[in-house]
């Protein structure tokens, strides 16, 4: 098999290079002279994710599809520390993407099951407060396109950058309590009653009803102590502005234009 860099990262202070190669392998190279210094061992599997510590000359992470996470010290060529992303039931995780905090004491990643994993130093009982799934209500709904090709909501009809903020659910489609709701941008400061969903039946794709969040409150963001869109108002200026001229354009007669002495009508 011929080798192939599949992803490549300088260290923090760009002394040292490194490589990931489809053979499972890491090198360290000297950015400077080009010379190979380390290989790094312990992947099984192809690596997409290098990541440099924020401060830390020494230190650079690794990532792969065989759900090894490490720390390698560069300078070196050893490991510093393994993470296996292990679930429970369903084999290893690939892990698809880490970064580092900007103090360089915790790092989080994203795996092929849809996990956020936080490492780091000190006590994870703050995390422990967001509950294990968290979707938006509007996940994964179907989409369609009216008559003048715009991109509508199926089941509001609405163009989805107009739609309220969506509610937080787990797996099944069931909304978290308030407190979390106001984790949802645009939500920070609505009352507790304008934070509960309208829920309905639906029938899943084995036959099974559940409870679900089919839709927003119909109350105006106004009525709901909201403070509303800035961009929203906006827009509903500028199509109320554009009803007018329709309408005063319907009613004026065609040849009023021509008896005024005027090429064109004008704007308003």
């Amino acid at each position: 098999m011929r080798p192939k860099v599949t992803m490549i990262a300088w260290n923090q202070n760009d002394n040292y290079v490194v490589t990931a190669v489809n053979n499972h392998l890491l090198k360290v190279w000297n950015s400077s002279t080009g010379q190979l210094l380390h290989y790094l061992v312990g992947h099984a599997d192809e690596v997409f994710v290098l990541e440099t510590h924020p401060f830390d000359s020494r230190i650079m992470l690794s990532a792969g599809h065989d759900g090894n996470i490490f720390i390698w010290d560069v300078t070196k060529g050893t490991k510093t520390k393994h993470y296996f992303n292990m679930i429970e039931g369903q084999g290893h995780g690939a892990v698809f993407d880490c970064k580092f905090s900007p103090d360089g004491q915790h790092f989080a990643c994203t795996d092929s099951h849809g996990h956020l994993l936080i490492f780091g130093f000190g006590c994870s009982r703050p995390y422990e407060k967001i509950p294990d799934q968290m979707f938006f209500h509007t996940d994964y709904r179907p989409l369609i396109r009216d008559s003048n090709n715009y991109v509508l909501d199926e089941q509001t009809q609405q163009a989805p950058h107009l739609m309220p903020p969506p509610f937080l659910v787990d797996v099944d489609g069931n909304p978290h309590p308030t407190k979390y709701q106001r984790l949802v941008p645009g939500r920070e400061n609505s009352a507790d009653e304008h934070l509960i969903p309208q829920l309905g039946y639906v029938a899943t794709s084995d036959g099974e009803v559940v409870e679900q969040v089919i839709g927003q409150q119909t109350v105006n963001q106004d009525e709901q102590g909201m403070e509303p869109s800035i961009l929203d108002g906006m827009i509903r200026q500028l199509q109320l502005q554009q009803d007018q001229r329709n309408a005063a354009a319907d009613q004026e007669p065609t040849s009023s234009g021509l008896q005024n002495g005027e090429g064109t009508p004008r704007r308003g």
